[in-house]
């Protein structure tokens, strides 16, 4: 069957002759499953997307899923909540290497064994979420809340801002939330200044440990001191564009008087001692000068005494007028 289209134009009609379908073309496209010019009168998703670029954009689903954090994967869990740990440095996924792994370690166990505050660091990495089925706030309750009282640090590697302080049911009481603040505030300053993420770890660290001795001078626990009620002070936030290190400076020097401070003072005393017996030594010494024995000039004790000799008798006249004759000894040359 041929198909033909009859065009007007005036008074000529033409008339154009269409493109037939081959028996052979006819049999081979009805062989296949798809009708030539059929996704044009469908209305589906997949054959019209809206952009009209050919792909499917992406579901409201399927972006909150590309947007979700990285959250811990479940079998980490466990060995992060599930008991108290046995090591102060919790670190299942092996974030640390060995070396830096075993000196935190070391340091943790040191500060064990001379505070009466137990320090343990849970390790994440960075970008990391804790999933929101683990509840932080009971953990200190759940896992301290017997035994040595403990300070729990939550420190995302690389990043010290986002870092956490929870505090064992026997140290709540006696130590305020402003406190606390101020204490991730000082760590997290310290540890801003150093650029890798290992030595940022280790100043948190350090800067918490010393928070933690004034802790325990709040909770009471330093055996022999007179304790001082601690008074909860208003936050204030700096302005100012560089932060004040002054009170980290007091705090570090405190801790190190409280170390060194004896054997400082014994020191600075023998050597005043020293210094004070070697000025009074000076001071009372005498020197002797030797009696060295000179030849006789021409045999005699003195020179020849050639030279001119004035004396004055009188007070009263010139010098010109009491001017004697001195002998001539060369003659007049």
């Amino acid at each position: 069957m041929v198909a033909c289209l009859a065009i007007v134009t005036g008074s000529v009609t033409a008339e154009l002759v269409m493109p037939v379908w081959s028996e052979e073309s006819r049999q081979r496209v009805g062989g296949e499953d798809w009708i030539p010019g059929g996704a044009l009168l469908l209305e589906t998703e997949e054959a019209t997307p809206e952009d009209g670029t050919g792909v499917k954009p992406p579901t409201a689903a399927e972006t909150v899923k590309e947007e979700k954090p990285d959250e811990i994967q479940e079998h980490y869990l466990e060995a992060y909540f599930a008991q108290r740990p046995e090591t102060f440095l919790v670190d299942p996924q092996g974030l640390l290497d060995p070396v830096s792994a075993r000196d935190r370690t070391a340091f943790l166990d040191y500060h064990s064994s001379d505070s009466q505050i137990d320090f343990y660091v849970y390790l994440f990495g960075e970008g990391q979420r804790i999933p929101a089925e683990v509840r932080e706030e009971e953990l200190s309750e759940r896992l301290f809340g017997g035994g040595k009282p403990a300070l729990v640090l939550f420190y995302y590697l690389g990043e010290p801002k986002r870092s956490e302080v929870f505090l064992s049911p026997q140290l709540t009481d006696s130590v305020s939330d402003a406190e606390r603040r101020r204490m991730i505030k000082s760590s997290v300053l310290a540890a801003s200044e150093k650029g890798d993420a290992i030595a940022q770890l280790e100043a948190f660290c350090v800067q918490t440990a010393i928070r933690i001795y004034w802790m325990e001078k709040a909770a009471g626990l330093l055996v022999g001191e007179r304790v001082e009620p601690v008074v909860a002070k208003p936050v204030v936030e700096e302005v100012a564009a560089s932060p004040n290190r002054l009170d980290g400076m007091k705090e570090q020097f405190g801790q190190f008087w409280w170390d060194w401070g004896a054997v400082v003072s014994v020191s600075l005393a023998g050597a005043l001692f020293a210094f004070g017996g070697w000025w009074y030594a000076r001071f009372r010494a005498r020197y002797r000068f030797p009696d060295f024995e000179v030849a006789p000039r021409l045999g005699g004790d003195h020179a020849a005494g050639i030279g001119a000799v004035i004396a004055f008798g009188s007070t009263t006249q010139s010098p010109s007028a009491q001017e004697s004759g001195v002998p001539d000894y060369f003659g007049g040359i």
